[in-house]
């Protein structure tokens, strides 16, 4: 395998109430993936905990010394010798409030990179239900990319996806991977998952890699599934179900080089102002 490649999981989840049962699914499929030969192992948000009760979340959560989830499988990454992206954690960092943070552990169970995710998803959707992040998680402030052996990864989480500039930043950094672990709800999933993830690889020429949950959970709620491995040119290699299981494929960061080199758009981009409703001085004709 050259140097420019590795093999990359996503662990599709339905994850519960019950931290200890969603570790224990996450753990056999990190497992599973190991023995399958994945070099990088990448699970959704949200891996140990979804519920839609605050109370209970709140009370269920730790700060991340004290995180079961998160010692767990960093001694997973440590046993199989991968790198094993946490697609996020709640973890509480205050009495009132929870940061959905991704963690990047390395082959000797080291976190090598945190984030926190940015975007806070507040709607009323049409169905009736209605999503008020902000008022449980404190949103990150800093974009995050950290190195790989064959490459630098960008890091981002579900809502993140629908902010372009955030993924054009972390590529301009230099991220040929960027990656979106999430939780997508079922009605905006079959609407725009797909395009989105699309779009991402296409205006950065990256790899993107969004292991997802997928289902109907405990708490009631609906998420689309369908992790996505998507390659420079916006090609889907490889896409899971709505079930929990493995999405699987070899990842070849040369084609980062040749797809931005055929369509150069982070060199060709340029800042401009925003003119409100006049004519810029150069573009008026002299009377």
């Amino acid at each position: 395998m050259a140097a420019s490649s590795f093999t990359a999981a996503l662990v599709q989840m339905r994850s519960g109430r019950k931290i200890e049962a969603n570790i224990e699914a996450a753990a056999a499929l990190i497992d599973e993936a190991a023995k399958a030969g994945a070099h990088y192992v990448q699970t959704p948000e949200m891996t140990s905990l979804i519920d839609r009760d605050r109370a209970a979340v709140m009370a269920a959560v730790q700060p991340e010394e004290d995180d079961v989830a998160l010692t767990v499988l960093r001694d997973r990454a440590k046993r199989h010798k991968i790198w094993l992206h946490l697609g996020s954690l709640a973890i509480k960092v205050s009495d009132d409030r929870i940061a959905n943070r991704a963690f990047v552990i390395s082959p000797d169970g080291e976190i090598a990179a945190r984030y926190d995710k940015i975007h806070m998803f507040d709607v009323d959707l049409p169905n009736g239900e209605s999503w008020r992040e902000s008022a449980t998680y404190r949103p990150g402030e800093i974009a995050v990319t950290t190195d790989l052996p064959w490459g630098k990864l960008g890091l981002a989480i579900c809502y993140d996806l629908r902010f372009p500039a955030l993924h054009r930043a972390l590529a301009e950094a230099g991220a040929e991977i960027l990656t979106m672990p999430a939780a997508f709800t079922r009605q905006t999933g079959e609407a725009h998952w797909h395009v989105l993830l699309r779009a991402r690889a296409i205006e950065t020429g990256s790899f993107v890699l969004a292991a997802a949950q997928g289902g109907t959970h405990e708490d009631g709620r609906e998420t689309f599934g369908h992790s996505l491995v998507v390659d420079p040119w916006g090609r889907v290699l490889a896409e899971g179900g709505s079930e929990p299981g493995l999405v699987m494929a070899e990842i070849d960061l040369s084609l980062v080089a040749q797809a931005r080199a055929q369509i150069p758009v982070l060199e060709n981009g340029r800042r401009f102002a925003v003119a409100r409703g006049e004519t810029p001085a150069y573009l008026k004709v002299a009377t």
